[in-house]
């Protein structure tokens, strides 16, 4: 199971010593595809409000050619459509899923937000079906809040 703790307090020392957005999502996708066999894939996409799609800023697991996805589309755009993260158990019951890996069995999508602004996602797929739990998104939501707080604030 993810611990996010070290993570989030690695964070906050990366805010503290003036180190931007950017490199804070970086770190979230290392440590938490580190974090936990059962995280087969992890990425971030930001919203790119001018497109009307989430736009891949970095990843770690096997190469997609998913590098946009329209707001509305898939899971990950499907999310920030609606705006509420989201836990798909399986995928294969999912109309709307873009397969990126026909391996994965499941996926998780944990919005990036300040207040009603929606600044990305964070998604992890699995090999497993029914891998992430809600702690698992609890977990994930913490890191995301953490990554919100310094991404308001350099939009302010």
């Amino acid at each position: 199971m993810l611990e996010p703790n070290d993570i989030l307090n690695e964070l906050q020392d990366l805010r503290d010593n003036g180190f931007l957005s950017d490199t804070l999502l970086r770190r979230i996708v290392k440590d938490t595809a580190a974090a936990d066999d059962r995280f087969d894939w992890v990425g971030i996409y930001l919203v790119n409000p001018e497109e009307n799609v989430v736009w891949l800023h970095n990843y770690v697991g096997r190469p997609t050619t998913h590098s946009k996805i329209p707001i509305g589309e898939g899971i990950c755009g499907t999310a920030v459509a609606s705006g509420e993260n989201t836990n798909v158990p399986d995928v294969s019951a999912v109309d709307h899923y873009i397969e990126c890996d026909r391996r994965t069995k499941s996926e998780m999508v944990v919005l990036i937000r300040g207040g009603d602004e929606i600044f990305g996602l964070i998604n992890i797929e699995s090999r497993t079906e029914e891998a992430f739990t809600d702690e698992d998104s609890a977990a994930i939501q913490s890191l995301a809040d953490k990554v919100a707080e310094q991404l308001a604030q350099e939009r302010s």
